[in-house]
């Protein structure tokens, strides 16, 4: 059984003298990639200086605003709903000013707000490695397809569906939406992703099933891999 602790010297791995590596963690919502995310990073830097940097792929939804111009606000999630070009470019930009001195600037996501915050999460000179996370990493279609070329490698999260799927319904409910409300969307817009997000998986380099989605620290979860 792979736990947490396995994991990080397969991080580490991917760094090499003179340059950043990118790890990417793919998934459907709620299979807990934010969550493996925080904690690689947080074990990986210990109590020493920074090393490793974690960037979501969730700063580059559109706003609400935006989404509703382009009549995509009741699919916010999808594909179509997020920058995927300017990720993609940030992506490429994290690897060309590897040896710079600035600190590179990427969005966040606000989950209160449910909007993007520009210039909230800052990756300094002295990150080698950025974890980055997000549903469609592995995706092959439009601007999502050179986000693939730009990591080094791609992680995969699987959860038990039942899981997932009351993972993301006390999301929902957490950050405002009744639990009619948030049983509808997990049902309907977040499962038509998460189906999108399943065909991906075989793009992977590893496939971790069963890490836990709220695993906090010092405790170690198991999973299995392929």
């Amino acid at each position: 059984m792979l736990t947490h602790d396995d994991l990080l010297p397969r991080a580490r791995a991917l760094t090499r003298p003179g340059r950043r590596a990118i790890l990417g963690i793919a998934g459907a919502p709620g299979s807990g990639k934010t969550t493996l995310a925080e904690r690689l990073v947080r074990e990986l830097n210990g109590t020493g200086e920074p090393w490793v940097a974690h960037v979501p792929m969730d700063g580059f939804h559109l706003a609400d605003a935006e989404l509703e111009r382009l009549g995509r606000r009741d699919r916010k999630g999808a594909p179509d709903t997020f920058d995927a070009a300017g990720y993609a470019a940030l992506l490429r930009r994290l690897r060309e000013e590897a040896d710079g001195e600035d600190v590179v600037y990427a969005p966040g996501f606000e989950r209160v707000l449910e909007q993007p915050v520009a210039g909230s999460v800052p990756v300094p000179p002295g990150a080698r490695l950025v974890v980055t996370e997000g549903n469609y990493l592995l995706l092959g279609t439009g601007a999502w397809a050179r986000v693939r070329s730009e990591l080094d490698a791609v992680w995969f999260c699987e959860t038990d569906e039942e899981e997932r799927i009351r993972r993301l319904v006390a999301r929902h409910e957490e950050f405002g939406k009744s639990h009619e409300e948030a049983v509808a969307w997990v049902r309907g817009p977040d499962q038509d992703n998460a189906d999108l997000v399943a065909a991906t998986r075989d793009r992977a380099d590893l496939v971790l099933r069963g890490l836990p989605g709220g695993v906090g620290p010092g405790r170690t979860g198991a999973g299995s891999v392929d």
